[in-house]
């Protein structure tokens, strides 16, 4: 233990370099320092009982940590033995530095000396393999002289032996028999062969040049092979024929391999052509009569010409399969025997299109002249076109399926195209011909029914005053329309079908789609027409018949009542007042009644002429929206593509347009003829001068419409009705205008004939009222604003006198009107109105 006055003195060494090695802990080498000296820290288990505390020195505080002082002397002692630890620690780095120094020194000269052996290696290999490339390229010249020599020695024994080969067909002219046995050894026909066709090609070659030579005037060309090129001929063509005529043999056994081995052979002359060639030509499609009955008979059947197109397009889809098949068969046997099987496939479709196809073509396709047509009901010309689109709609799908079976380098479709060359140049003039003719041909049928429908109706109605209406047949259809734009809609179907070029398309296109304008227009343009005739005749009709105007109003309309009359009360002014026979009377009153019931039947055929022609009108623009759907739908589209082909389209349609449209509007103004002339008829022939004037026996006044209005007012409702329903648009707001118009100024002029009364004023307003009601229904605001102001007008017949200018002054708009009418009152001149006018205008 140590001392009081040094603790840690005598403590041996307890600290040590193997402590901190490993996994080192502060807290057990610290807890192994302390733990003699701290007994009560240590754990329950082993800890020892605790000495008691020693007695406290008397006037001194007891200590707080009693083992300070030992623990103080042994911290500083480890602390000594740590310093010495760490100066060995320090000795021990610098021996290791020095070591490691002369270690490093010694492999940095090891490595030196190993870098220096390695860069000998790769001197040495360096020289190695420029050696062994030395040697390989020595070796290389070596085989490269080897083989040179040998090629030339090779080539020296060909030589040699072409040469002798040479000699013996130069030797006489014609005679093969003294040839080497290789010409005529038959299992080496491969390279006699191929030598006969080398010394042909030298042969020619010689001859060739031997030719130019002496042109130019040498004296050193060869001579002497004419007779060499004869023999060498004659040979290779008796060797070729020799090779067909074993490989037709062979062909005929289907000896596959030997069909290959002759033609690779025959390859060797002119590059097999003639093989080929002869390959194909014997195709029994091509020379089997029998087979070409059979096409014949599978396309057009038992009815021979007169099939129709969908007949011979489903003859044509079954004949071609068939070639399909029989080409597909073909290809695996070429494909097997021929060196180069596309050559052969071209021949081969090739002539399939320009000899069986062709010869189909050439018995179904009959191009007709356009000098003289063939009559419509055989359906020739119709038929060739539409045999010509099935047609060439076939052989293009046949072109395709053979393209895709193999045909080399054959320009398939150019070919095609070429089949139907002669067709497709005058196709545009037979399809406006076609189209011509139907048309004409539907005209004729139209007439005809027309004729036979006059023929059965007879001419009792028209004699006895029956009305003049149009029969269905001489009406214009919109089925017939359609019917065109049918047969057009085909044609254009057929024209996209055989061209492809748009620009063509677009030209061909135009021309087919003006024919059908052409059609359209004349057939509305005459339908027109017709319905106008009608209306003519029923206008010459209504004034053969009218009532003369020497007539009074008052037997008029005695004569239209068929009132009985009196044979001693009726009095005629004619020329002047005469008092007649009674049976003159009634020869007289028996006269105006006819003429009464021609005029009335002369009205019911203008009515019926109108109705006749609003329905044409109505038609006309239903065909007009057909054939302009037509034109956006179908033909727009192919006009599009080409600058200028569609406005100029557009352009020709708008002609044809207003050329209908010309005849509607001149049949429209005939139709408001018709109606004012039956307006003005029922006028005269309706309206009494008692209609507008005080009853003389005292009745009251009848403010009722007049008869005449209430007759005229019913007319244009019933005739009108089918003017509503036909028009629409402009058409309809023009025609209803000009008919307000015209109406409003032919009452007008009427009503200055009368003299009116106040009560007759307002049964005239009455009138004006029902006219203006009924003309609202035009939807026409200037034809509304007329009749207001005439209802204005009529009020000077009611006002008095005196009330005059108040209403001028109220309403000045009628002052023109007003005037010309207030010299009808009854009492103008008794009232002195004319003096009350002056001042009146003086103002």
């Amino acid at each position: 233990m140590p001392t009081p006055a040094d603790p840690a003195a005598a403590l041996p060494l307890t600290l040590d370099l193997e402590d901190f090695k490993g996994d080192f802990s502060f807290d057990a080498l610290f807890g192994g320092l302390v733990d003699e000296l701290l007994p009560e820290y240590r754990g329950e288990d082993d800890a020892a009982p605790a000495p008691p505390p020693p007695p406290p020195v008397l006037g001194a505080a007891p200590p707080v940590f009693p083992a300070v002082d030992e623990l103080l002397g042994l911290f500083k002692h480890s602390c000594k033995e740590l310093v010495d630890l760490r100066k060995q620690i320090d000795k021990r780095l610098q021996n290791l530095k020095k070591e490691v120094a002369v270690q490093d020194a010694k492999h940095r000269k090891t490595l030196g000396e190993l870098e220096k052996g390695v860069d000998g290696l790769f001197d040495s290999f360096a020289r190695l393999d420029s050696r062994i490339s030395s040697v390989g390229q020595t070796a290389a010249k070596i085989g490269d002289h080897l083989q040179s020599a040998e090629s030339q020695r090779e080539t020296a024994s060909q030589t040699i032996d072409l040469i002798k080969y040479l000699m013996e067909f130069n030797s006489t002219p014609g005679d093969l028999m003294e040839l080497s046995p290789l010409f005529s050894d038959d299992s080496r026909v491969a390279e006699a062969a191929s030598i006969a066709q080398k010394l042909r090609s030298f042969a020619e070659e010689d001859v060739g040049r031997h030719g130019v030579t002496t042109a130019v005037g040498s004296a050193n060309a060869s001579r002497g092979l004419e007779v060499a090129v004869a023999n060498l001929q004659d040979y290779c063509n008796e060797l070729e024929n020799r090779l067909l005529a074993r490989f037709d043999a062979a062909s005929q056994r289907r000896e596959l391999s030997t069909m290959a081995e002759c033609a690779k052979i025959l390859s060797q002359f002119n590059r097999g052509t003639s093989a080929m060639q002869h390959y194909v030509a014997t195709r029994p499609m091509f020379i089997d009569v029998e087979i070409m009955n059979t096409d014949i008979q599978v396309v057009l059947g038992d009815e021979g010409l007169q099939a129709d197109a969908n007949y011979i397009a489903d003859g044509l889809s079954q004949l071609y399969k068939e070639i399909a098949d029989t080409v597909r068969r073909e290809a695996t046997t070429i494909t097997a025997v021929f060196p180069s099987p596309n050559e052969v496939m071209a021949i081969l479709v090739q002539r399939v299109l320009e000899q069986r196809v062709t010869t189909i073509l050439d018995r179904i396709l009959i191009k007709p002249s356009l000098a003289a047509l063939p009559p419509l009901e055989g359906g020739h010309l119709l038929q060739y076109l539409r045999v010509l689109a099935v047609a060439y709609d076939k052989t293009k799908e046949l072109s395709k399926d053979l393209q895709s079976i193999g045909c080399g380098d054959l320009d398939i479709e150019g070919l095609t195209e070429s089949i139907y060359v002669a067709h497709k140049d005058e196709y545009t003039e037979f399809e406006q011909a076609s189209l011509r003719q139907l048309y004409q041909s539907k005209m004729a049928e139209l007439r005809a029914e027309a004729k036979q429908q006059s023929e059965s109706t007879g001419s009792i109605g028209r004699a006895k005053g029956a009305s003049l209406t149009a029969s269905p047949q001489q009406l214009i259809s919109v089925t017939v329309v359609t019917e065109f734009v049918r047969w057009n809609e085909e044609a254009i179907a057929r024209c996209t079908m055989l061209f492809s070029q748009p620009t063509t398309v677009a030209a061909n296109v135009k021309s087919i789609f003006a024919c059908l304008l052409d059609q359209v227009s004349q057939y509305l343009t005459e339908g027109l027409e017709r319905a106008r005739e009608s209306l003519n005749e029923a206008a010459a009709m209504r004034d053969r018949y009218v009532i003369g105007s020497s007539v009074s109003r008052r037997v008029a309309a005695a004569a239209a009542s068929a009132v009985s009359l009196s044979f001693s009360s009726v009095w005629f002014i004619f020329g002047s007042q005469i008092r007649l026979c009674p049976k003159i009377i009634i020869i007289w009153e028996n006269y105006l009644y006819f003429k009464y019931l021609q005029a009335e039947a002369a009205a019911s055929a203008g009515e019926s002429s109108f109705r006749s022609f609003m329905i044409a009108v109505q038609r006309c623009a239903s065909s007009v929206a057909i054939l302009q759907q037509y034109f956006s739908n179908t033909i727009s589209r192919l006009l599009l593509p080409v600058d200028g082909a569609h406005p100029s389209a557009c352009e020709d349609m708008g002609s044809a347009v207003s050329v209908v449209e010309a005849a509607a509007h001149k049949g429209l103004l005939q139709c408001i003829d018709t109606v004012m002339s039956e307006v003005e008829r029922l006028l005269s022939s309706e309206q009494k001068a008692t209609d507008y004037r005080t009853p003389d026996d005292g009745a009251l006044p009848d403010h009722r419409p007049t008869n005449a209005c209430i007759r005229i007012v019913a007319y244009l409702s019933r005739v009108l009705e089918v003017a509503f329903n036909a028009l629409e648009g402009f058409n309809k707001q023009s025609f209803l205008t000009e008919l307000g118009n015209r109406l409003h100024k032919g009452l007008l002029n009427h009503w200055q004939k009368f003299t009116f009364s106040p009560s007759g004023g307002l049964r005239l307003k009455r009138d004006i009222t029902e006219y203006g009601d009924f003309v609202r229904s035009f939807n026409a605001p200037s034809i509304d604003e007329k009749f207001e102001l005439l209802g204005i007008v009529a009020n000077v017949f009611i006002v008095a006198p005196e009330s005059l200018a108040s209403l001028f002054e109220g309403t000045p708009s009628i002052r023109k009107d007003a005037l010309r009418f207030i010299q009808l009152r009854d009492d103008y001149k008794t009232a002195k109105i004319a003096s009350m006018l002056n001042n009146i205008t003086a103002e």
